[in-house]
């Protein structure tokens, strides 16, 4: 039994708002009931001032998903289309209390319900699903594609295979895609590093914009492998030892479920030293030794 607050369970004992609008000004449609949730959203706008006046939804699936749905239209009723806008998945689960992370995917269905139906009240094309539609689909299970996936990641800040299944559903059925998904997360991640890194100031300011001497760049590099690197892995059952520092070259061993992957190439340049690069403000390498 999941654990829900008063909240969630006031809201889907006693959901706001149910029903359709007639002759609705929007109309947006998300999910899909073979996979065990829906949601249909209904706006009633007042034209000169784009706000909100009525809101209306149908929903299939379980009592978070009911709930985040009543919750959502209670955060966007009496708003305008701009102030609508801004509401996120995790506006909705803060509303309610919290979720549990496990049906955090309800809040995310909430969210594209409300996107779509907005770009329905512009006339315009749901951006989220026409990407969707042709990107690769990851898990067939679900029906969820590389590009939801790259979303979930950046929305939520996730790390984590069991997140992006707590978020989006990908992976919870087979398990067929599990892999996969751990590589579109660390591309993403290290994407997301990168786009971070590019907007910041350099690190190297803190030292006067001179050239870091090796004691400080030692305790750059070992700051990022404990606060960046290392949890990052242990979320996933994996560790990380520091075994050299010369110069900008990095010696480590990978441990625990990193230590073997098939993809812990992959992890140590696009992790790791990406996260270590971002943190010294220097082109280092990240080597594997074998200890």
């Amino acid at each position: 039994m999941w654990e829900y607050t008063d909240k969630v369970m006031d809201h889907f004992l006693n959901p706001r708002n149910v029903g359709e609008i007639d002759a609705a000004d929007a109309v947006g449609e998300v999910g899909n009931i073979t996979c065990g949730d829906a949601m249909k959203l209904f706006l009633k706008v007042e034209p000169e001032t784009e706000r909100i006046t009525e809101v209306k939804f149908q929903t299939f699936g379980c009592a978070s998903a009911i709930a985040s749905a009543s919750a959502l239209t209670v955060l966007i009723e009496g708003k305008t289309l701009a102030e609508a806008a801004k509401i996120t998945n995790q506006d909705i689960a803060d509303y309610l209390g919290d979720l549990p992370e496990e049906k955090m995917h309800c809040s995310v269905m909430g969210q594209e319900a409300l996107e779509a139906t907005l770009a329905n009240y512009r006339g315009e094309a749901y951006e989220h699903e026409h990407v969707h539609d042709h990107s690769a689909i990851v898990c067939t299970c679900f029906g969820v594609t590389e590009a939801k996936i790259e979303q979930v990641v950046r929305e939520n800040n996730l790390a984590t295979v069991e997140q992006v299944t707590n978020y989006s559903k990908a992976g919870g059925g087979c398990e067929g895609c599990l892999e996969q998904i751990r590589e579109i997360i660390d591309q993403t991640r290290a994407a997301m590093a990168r786009e971070a890194a590019a907007t910041t100031d350099d690190p190297t300011e803190e030292v006067g914009k001179r050239p870091l001497t090796n004691l400080e760049r030692m305790k750059l590099i070992m700051e990022a492998i404990d606060r960046e690197v290392r949890p990052s892995l242990q979320l996933d059952g994996g560790d990380i030892e520091l075994v050299d520092i010369d110069g900008r070259k990095v010696y480590v061993a990978l441990r625990g479920a990193c230590s073997g992957c098939k993809a812990a190439n992959f992890t140590l340049k696009s992790l790791v030293e990406t996260k270590i690069r971002d943190h010294v403000g220097e082109e280092v390498e990240v080597l594997e030794v074998c200890r």
